[in-house]
């Protein structure tokens, strides 16, 4: 067997050339231009922890200004003296009434008795004008604890309370008048122009005072400036209607007894001493609604503020 012995064994075939990337090289980052960089990334900031440092700095706020303005012993025994003083004079004023007019006036009659229909004056008229609207008055001390909206409402429904009272108590002194035997004038007496001017402001102040009530219920942060403006005179009118109404009481009280008791009312009649005593309780209430209004150390209007947003 002849063998090939030129015969060579080919090639193996060899690896394809490695293709080169032919864009150019990367510069060095201090080459690259500043429009070509990458935007900073961005901070994601959790909105709930900033709402709950919000509040933390809120309420911090808060108990810093209720420490600056913590009252002390001395504060406090002057507000438990005022409120608890008044508020029993206010009942006392109205049971003290009622206790004159049971006891010494024979009670209450409609009008087949004029003169016993005459006795629901004197004590519906004290019952709106002075126990209903002191207590309206001195809710803005006693309610410091509670939110504006609902001291306010409170406000409202004891002057509410005494629309009727004050109505049906015009009327029967007009009824017990007319039904005299002989009839007995209107109108004529201070008692009476001091009564009708007191009644023209409270009628003023209720429709004013409810107008603010309800703007405030339907658009409270338009009208807070307004609202915020008509504050000190609300509050000044009302104060001189409560004034008024005592100074009413005092006339009306004095009439009576000189009418009734005549000459026997110098001679220390146990009657002339009742009704005096009614007197010197509305001289008191007077003085004290007047320093809870109007004392610095009793407003609680600005820690109310607080209060609301609670």
């Amino acid at each position: 067997m002849v063998m090939e012995s030129n015969s060579v064994s080919p090639m193996p075939e060899l690896a394809p050339i490695a293709e080169f990337d032919k864009t150019p090289p990367t510069p060095p980052e201090d080459a690259l231009p500043m429009d070509d960089l990458p935007p900073p990334p961005t901070t994601v900031v959790n909105v709930q922890e900033e709402k709950e440092k919000e509040v933390e700095a809120e309420a911090k706020a808060h108990r810093h200004y209720e420490d600056e303005n913590e009252w002390g012993c001395g504060s406090w025994l002057e507000y438990t003296f005022v409120v608890v003083c008044a508020s029993i004079l206010l009942l006392g004023s109205l049971g003290l009434t009622l206790f004159w007019v049971i006891q010494y006036r024979e009670g209450f009659a409609w009008r087949d008795e004029p003169a016993k229909e005459f006795n629901l004056h004197p004590v519906l008229m004290v019952a709106g004008f002075i126990t209903f609207s002191g207590f309206s008055i001195l809710l803005y001390r006693i309610c410091r604890c509670c939110r504006r909206i609902y001291v306010k409402l409170l406000h409202t429904i004891f002057h509410a309370l005494a629309i009727p009272c004050i109505a049906v108590g015009f009327l029967t002194v007009l009824d017990s008048h007319n039904l005299a035997n002989p009839p007995i004038a209107n109108f004529y007496s201070l008692h009476s122009w001091i009564g009708f001017v007191t009644m023209g402001l409270f009628a003023i102040q209720f429709v004013v005072g409810f107008f603010s009530f309800l703007i405030l219920l339907c658009c409270e942060g338009a009208t807070a400036g307004f609202r915020a403006a008509l504050v000190p005179i609300h509050a000044s009118f009302g104060l001189t209607t409560f004034m008024l109404a005592i100074a009413a009481a005092l006339t009306g009280l004095t009439e009576k007894a000189l009418f009734t008791l005549k000459d026997t009312y110098s001679d220390w009649q146990e009657e002339g001493i009742v009704i005096n005593a009614l007197g010197m309780v509305l001289v008191a209430l007077g003085i004290l609604i007047s320093y809870a209004v109007r004392s610095p150390t009793l407003k609680g209007d600005t820690r109310m503020t607080i209060t609301e947003r609670l």
